[in-house]
């Protein structure tokens, strides 16, 4: 996970995405080969180049990419399994052609990338979008739903559906985010997949990158601690809780930490 962990810790900007999301997949796939799947994605943009040319406008591009990945190819949003972790698994979308917003995205700003076209990832909570805006077209682009163009009020309003709250006025939500932010939503993706199925061990692996990623960042050891109860690592669990308090003192939990850490010690204690 030589990529991954680079753009995680690093925040190294030019590591490609599409290989730091197929390291990730590896959790999923321990036997994985990157460079077919990098091939692959090769392969569909060398396609498109084909019917697109460097003079064409935004919107012809965008046109001849949405019918060739959506209509020919077959891409497509996961509704119908929406929290299998597979989704977050870029081999296994490019193989299904199915996924969640944010790897259709990824895929369709790669292939963006590779034919030097201004495609931007928009992490709206709730879903995920591109961007194309090259400053003469500016469009918001759903590759989970058929590639539909749509205003930013749309945009919002659709976030203000999923979230449930008001987001109408949230501009800021339709800025472009970066590889890390990517990379860190596809864990947190991942995680609550694994979560939501009780695969405890890999939810475990995702957890120890999201720390990686963010030493400083309580709750993020409060999150491994638990998990480490929950697989009876006892010695894991005390260190990682009590690093959460001293991350974090005036925790709202703290009262409940001290004494799971009370019973903890103890049970340590005692195996020694």
């Amino acid at each position: 996970m030589n990529a991954l962990l680079d753009l995680l810790v690093n925040n190294a900007e030019n590591v490609p995405l599409d290989v730091a999301a197929l390291e990730l997949a590896t959790i999923e796939f321990p036997d994985l080969e990157v460079a077919p799947w990098i091939d692959l994605i090769d392969s569909y943009a060398n396609e498109l180049g084909e019917r697109v040319n460097d003079g064409d406008d935004g919107l012809s591009y965008i046109r001849v990419t949405n019918e060739y990945l959506f209509d020919e190819l077959g891409f497509r949003g996961n509704g119908g399994d929406y929290y299998n972790p597979m989704n977050s698994c870029l081999n296994q979308v490019l193989m299904e052609r199915t996924g969640l917003p944010i790897t259709l995205s990824l895929v369709y700003m790669e292939i963006g990338r590779r034919l030097g076209r201004p495609v931007w990832g928009i992490g709206m909570p709730g879903h995920f979008l591109v961007e194309y805006d090259d400053g003469d077209t500016q469009h918001y682009i759903d590759p989970f739903h058929h590639g539909r163009l749509m205003e930013a009020t749309e945009c919002l309003a659709l976030a203000s559906r999923i979230t449930g709250q008001d987001m109408s006025e949230n501009w800021q939500a339709l800025e472009p985010v970066s590889k890390r932010q990517m990379a860190l939503r596809m864990l947190n993706n991942m995680r609550a997949a694994y979560l939501r199925g009780n695969a405890w061990a890999k939810a475990l692996t995702v957890q120890d990158l999201l720390v990686q990623a963010s030493p400083n960042d309580a709750t993020e050891y409060r999150q491994r601690g638990y998990l480490n109860l929950q697989m009876r690592h006892y010695k894991e669990a005390e260190r990682d809780l009590s690093r959460y308090l001293s991350l974090s003192p005036e925790a709202r939990d703290r009262e409940e930490i001290e004494r799971r850490l009370k019973a903890l010690h103890r049970w340590v204690a005692g195996m020694n």
